[in-house]
């Protein structure tokens, strides 16, 4: 089964909800010149490319995604969407194999990373898939690059990370949050906020947010009034949410992880829900959670593309994953955006003839359309059978049009809109 397009099946709304397209020089430093981009040269960041490899190809393909720690309600689908990727790649018969071994990344607390990426490391991979968190992913970086494998995050959204001295080996699907930022302060602004409080999470990802969201809303004129801050692993947000509350705002913003089950209860009792705003970070599914209502009315975002407009693949990653004896996926989110990494490591894997980290990490770059003339395609069926008959394929999957700048940065993305129904669930309302 393939996935289903349309017309504009990817479309691109032009209201606060919309996409936001980067140049490819936003946030970007200028990458040096490759020494050499033929097999048997090296990379911009000094790795050495591998000669081409003869028959068909095998890749090592690990994976760091949170299933346990503040993000471990992410690990479901972003799990399901490595698997699916994987199996439909295995069972295309177009010349590459994947072998995958999946990994935790833990969060900054528990650091299950600290020995996951070696056992990664011990095993061969050649791209590691993850984390979702970008302070998480900022904890183990150097140890990856530094092996010349690529690090592919499906989720990380701080702006840190594009210009990281990461050797061209560091690519994501999700974009930057200077887009979330300003669609969520434009937002918080259009629904006449004026005063706005935030508790935020100290890590690169949180006050990065934290100040997109601050630049956008005071541009539109309002005021924040407050932004105390916690670290990973604090179980107590009674200091923050007294300071949140102090200077009487009309609207709470929580730039938090699964914090948000600790502090939503002590926040409501003293503030009216529907006057809070979520973010990646925790919009999710809170039914069995808060009391029916506790979050009726409130909104958040995240980037990620319509449900609606890719209906056909949710089906097969929801059935797949269950498939492989798991309950049923609660959510999606960034689901699509690892299978896409999968799925372009695979072509860039293709397009170099070589499975070698150094050597996929220039192709994807070109698969992605990011550079060259390439054919639009779909699937990765369809666009391996376009490189094996000698062409370039520019793929757009189910997370949207996947275009790598020279930092591996997608250049555009959608941020969805979504808004808590009486049973705690958000519902996307724009995007």
């Amino acid at each position: 089964m393939t996935v289903t397009t349309n017309a504009s099946p990817f479309a691109k709304a032009l209201a606060v909800a919309g996409v936001f397209a980067l140049s490819a020089g936003v946030l970007a430093g200028c990458a040096p010149a490759a020494e050499e981009t033929a097999t048997g040269g090296t990379t911009p960041g000094g790795c050495e490319l591998g000669p081409e490899q003869d028959g068909d190809l095998t890749l090592k393909l690990g994976s760091a995604l949170p299933l346990t720690g503040n993000l471990a309600f992410l690990g479901p689908p972003e799990e399901a969407g490595a698997y699916l990727a994987v199996d439909e790649i295995n069972a295309a018969g177009k010349g590459i194999t994947i072998e995958f071994t999946p990994g935790d990344s833990g969060d900054t607390d528990n650091k299950a990373y600290d020995t996951e990426i070696p056992r990664l490391l011990n095993a061969g991979v050649e791209a590691i898939i993850g984390a979702a968190s970008s302070g998480t992913s900022l904890q183990f970086i150097d140890r990856v690059i530094a092996e010349c494998v690529i690090q592919f995050s499906p989720a990380n959204t701080s702006a840190a990370l594009s210009t990281y001295e990461d050797r061209g080996l560091y690519f994501r699907t999700a974009p930057s949050d200077v887009l979330q930022g300003e669609v969520l302060g434009n937002l918080i602004a259009e629904d006449g906020h004026q005063r706005i409080s935030m508790i935020v999470l100290n890590d690169s990802y949180g006050t990065g947010l934290a100040g997109f969201v601050t630049e956008a809303f005071t541009a539109a004129g309002g005021e924040v009034i407050a932004a105390p801050t916690y670290n990973t692993g604090d179980t107590n947000f009674t200091a923050q949410i007294a300071e949140a509350l102090a200077g009487d705002p009309d609207a709470i913003v929580l730039v938090t992880f699964d914090e948000a089950k600790t502090i939503v209860p002590e926040l409501i009792s003293q503030f009216p829900g529907e006057n809070l705003y979520f973010v990646d970070g925790n919009l999710t599914n809170y039914s069995e959670v808060f009391a029916p209502g506790a979050l009726a009315g409130a909104k958040g975002t995240y980037p990620g593309v319509n449900e609606a407009n890719i209906a056909d693949f949710i089906t097969r990653l929801g059935d797949s994953w269950v498939a492989r004896g798991n309950s049923p996926l609660e959510l999606v989110a960034y689901g699509p955006e690892t299978y896409d990494a999968v799925v372009l490591l695979a072509l860039a894997a293709l397009e170099a003839r070589s499975t070698e980290g150094a050597n996929m990490s220039m192709k994807l770059r070109e698969v992605s359309g990011g550079e060259g003339n390439g054919t639009k395609c779909f699937t990765f069926a369809e666009c391996a059978d376009i490189i094996i008959g000698g062409g370039t394929a520019d793929y757009d999957g189910p997370s949207g049009p996947v275009t790598f700048n020279e930092v591996g940065d997608p250049t555009d993305g959608n941020i969805l809109i979504q808004q808590f129904d009486e049973n705690n669930v958000p519902k996307t309302i724009r995007g």
